[in-house]
């Protein structure tokens, strides 16, 4: 559901963030989320996987950077993931791009997202899971620290599905403590350290 905006959200969300500081506000089907401040157990779990995944050997991972998809000339979404792997390492025209819209580098970049959700967590199985569908990302990872369970979703379906919506074809869901099994080339990884007593 895209609801019409009069301006780029680009621009929109830009305005909001010089307003409160430098916060990174996202943007998908219509929505403007203004995350709250990760607690240290959101931020530990998250960087737990990063390191996982640099010391499986993909180099290019990341955490809490911005990133659009855009649809035709303007923005489809703005999307900022706990975490990430590249592609490859952004070039001189990805920092063109990033400078030229704003701080947001082209989700074309991504390989992996993922998110881990400590509130609103139907935003992360819903518009947000959408979002990255529709972007192409091919693996989304979902940590529910709520729910204590871990999903990692693959092969982006966007708008080709019998419904229309943005979606992925393969899901693979695991309770923490339990190894989440990727795609290939990913390593499992290891979730027991995100159970917190």
């Amino acid at each position: 559901m895209d609801r019409k905006l009069d301006t780029d959200p680009l621009d929109l969300l830009n305005a909001i963030d010089d307003a409160c500081g430098g916060m990174l506000s996202q943007y998908f089907e219509g929505l403007i989320l203004l995350p709250p401040n990760p607690d240290y157990l959101h931020s530990d779990a998250a960087l737990d996987l990063v390191i996982q995944l640099r010391e499986a050997g993909f180099r290019h991972t990341g955490l809490r950077v911005g990133f659009r998809a855009a649809h035709g000339a303007g923005t489809r979404s703005l999307v900022a993931p706990d975490f990430f792997v590249l592609h490859r390492r952004p070039n001189k025209a990805d920092e063109e791009y990033r400078k030229v819209h704003h701080r947001w580098y082209s989700a074309d970049l991504l390989a992996l997202v993922g998110e881990v959700a400590s509130s609103n967590h139907e935003v992360y199985s819903g518009p947000k899971y959408r979002a990255y569908a529709a972007a192409g990302v091919p693996v989304y990872v979902l940590i529910h620290r709520k729910e204590g369970r871990a999903y990692a979703f693959s092969d982006p379906i966007s708008h080709e599905g019998d419904d229309g919506e943005a979606r992925y074809k393969t899901t693979s869901e695991v309770k923490l403590g339990d190894p989440l099994p990727l795609p290939a080339p990913y390593p499992a990884l290891d979730t027991s350290a995100l159970i917190r007593d």
